[in-house]
This record gives structure tokens, C-alpha cells and sequence, in this order.
């Protein structure tokens, strides 16, 4: 669980600490929360652009960094019936409109090695999807494009496992990389958090992300597809952000009810714009980093 003696304090925001450098910010001590947030999977451009616009403006009302998500393809899908998104191409060209358009910085994920390269041309940061965070190839495939990284902590995963993961990476060169939480496994169709987790997250020696609402998630509790409860994602940030955190993760939808993949997980823009004015209120009572975001126009 790391070198420190049992009983020392751990400051929630310390002075000093690992920090990213994700292009348009940095994500670490000292700086304005970064907010990864968008819908699971690319579902139209329309939709996309006006998600996108939507939350640079919660974001900015927040004082926070918006680094928009978006997945091409969601592999991981409970039935071989749900839907997976547009592809390759077509959600590249889909994130690339968001970067030209709205000048934001964008996050994808990646499933196979061979993607690596291709994705990085087009977007700002690469994800490895929690299910494939031990998968060494493809951890060091993203790690070798030089583009920040977010490595999702597997839900099968003791947190204090995922320096093995930072390890393969840095082994190839990366440095530029961020851990996330996204619960546990707890008996069937459910997950837990442990907030200690993000305590022995940051003793890998990188900045630490919270995933508000893959954490929410009840894998495979609607039968064919994975239901959730997304009032619970804002208790959880807060209490994220009182053990101290540099960044939330949180998907979000203009209709989560219509969504095509991770609707009941799924933040509303009504209740992003609320938990985050919560996250906020807590670092700031807590020493946590504040300042202008500067990642957006």
C-alpha cells in the first residue's frame, strides 16, 4: 500500500505532487480541477458538437478544465445486440470537428495496439478502458505515442495494483499519465468504492482521476445491458474530492433515458452543473488548486 509509516496524515491537496501536461492544462497540485466528461459512445455529430458546447459552458461556470470524452466504439457491451458506436473513421472525424469547431482539447479509448497511432493524430489523449488496463501491448502502444494517457483502474483490481500498469507505461517512455478509479466489483451486478483506493492511486506517482459514474453502474443488472443510478454519482464526487482528487470523470447526455450505451449512469447537464459546483466547494475549503481554467476559448 506504499512507503509511508502507518498514522502519518495525508493532506488531501498537497502543495506539491505528480502533474500532466494535457496540452491545453495541466492536471495536478496547484491547478483548476480537470472535468473528462462527455457521452460514452459518438452517437451523431449534431448531438456531439452541441454536448461538447454545453459542457464548456458548465465547465467554465465552474472555473474547471473541460477535456471532452468521447468513445468510436464501446467493445465492452453486455449483449452482442447493443449497439458499439460509428467506427474508427467516422467518430475520428466526429472528435476532430469538436477539436476544429469548439477548439477543445478531446480523450478517446483505445482496444487494440494497431489503433494507437491512427487515434493519436486526431485527438489530445488516449484511454485505456478499465477491462484492459493489465493488457501490456496495448498499454505500451498508447504510451509510445508520447500523448497523455488515462489508465482505468480494472474493477477486478486492488488500487495499489495499477503502478504495474504506470510501470509498463513508463517503461516505453510515457510519463504523461493520469490513473482513474471506477469502483469495485461487490458480489453480482454491482460495484463499490473504496475511497481509501485513491490514497494508494497516488502512490503510483501520477495524478489521480475519479469516474463519478462508471462507479454508479450496475454491470449487467438490466438483463441485456448495465443499469446504474446516477443520483448517487454526486455523493460519490464529494466524497472524492474531500480525500483529494485532481480531476472527475463523468458521463454525460442530453437525454440519458435515449442514450445508446450507459443512459442510467449518465449524468443530465442539470446535475453535472450541481455536482460540480459541490467538487468545487469542497477542494476550495480543503486547499484544493483554483485559478482560471485555461483550456478552452
Amino acid at each position: 500500500m506504499g512507503e509511508r509509516e502507518q498514522g502519518e496524515y495525508r493532506l488531501p491537496y498537497p502543495e506539491h505532487g505528480p502533474s500532466v501536461d494535457l496540452g491545453a492544462f495541466v492536471c495536478g497540485p496547484g491547478q483548476p480541477l480537470v472535468l473528462i466528461a462527455g457521452p460514452c459512445v459518438i452517437e451523431d455529430e449534431t448531438s456531439l458538437l452541441q454536448t461538447a458546447s454545453k459542457l464548456f459552458a458548465i465547465a467554465k461556470r465552474h472555473g474547471v478544465n473541460l477535456l471532452f470524452k468521447a468513445s468510436f466504439d464501446k467493445a465492452n457491451r453486455t449483449s452482442a445486440d447493443s449497439l458499439r458506436g460509428p467506427g474508427l473513421d467516422k467518430g475520428l472525424r466526429a472528435l476532430a470537428r469538436i477539436r476544429s469547431e469548439l477548439q477543445l482539447p478531446v480523450l478517446t479509448d483505445i482496444h487494440l495496439p494497431e489503433q494507437a497511432d491512427v487515434v493519436a493524430r486526431t485527438v489530445d489523449a488516449l484511454q485505456i478502458p478499465a477491462f484492459l488496463c493489465r493488457q501490456t501491448d496495448l498499454v505500451q502502444a498508447a504510451a509510445r505515442t508520447g500523448k497523455p494517457v488515462n489508465l482505468k483502474k480494472g474493477q477486478f483490481l486492488a488500487p495499489a495494483s495499477m503502478r504495474h500498469s504506470v510501470e509498463k507505461a513508463r517503461a516505453v517512455g510515457g510519463e504523461r499519465l493520469l490513473v482513474t478509479e471506477r469502483g469495485s466489483c461487490f458480489g453480482y451486478n454491482d460495484l463499490v468504492v473504496d475511497m481509501r483506493g485513491l490514497i494508494w492511486l497516488r502512490e503510483s506517482g501520477v495524478p489521480v482521476v475519479f469516474d463519478a459514474t462508471h462507479s454508479v453502474q450496475r454491470p449487467g443488472g438490466l438483463d441485456q445491458t448495465t443499469g446504474g443510478d446516477r443520483s448517487m454519482a454526486p455523493v460519490l464526487a464529494r466524497a472524492a474530492a474531500a480525500v483529494g482528487v485532481d480531476a472527475i470523470f463523468a458521463e454525460v447526455h442530453h437525454q440519458p433515458e435515449q442514450a445508446h450505451s450507459d443512459g442510467p449512469n449518465s449524468l443530465t447537464f442539470e446535475l453535472l452543473d450541481r455536482m460540480l459546483g459541490e467538487v468545487t466547494a469542497v477542494r476550495r475549503a480543503l486547499g484544493g488548486g483554483g485559478g482560471n481554467p485555461s483550456s478552452n476559448p
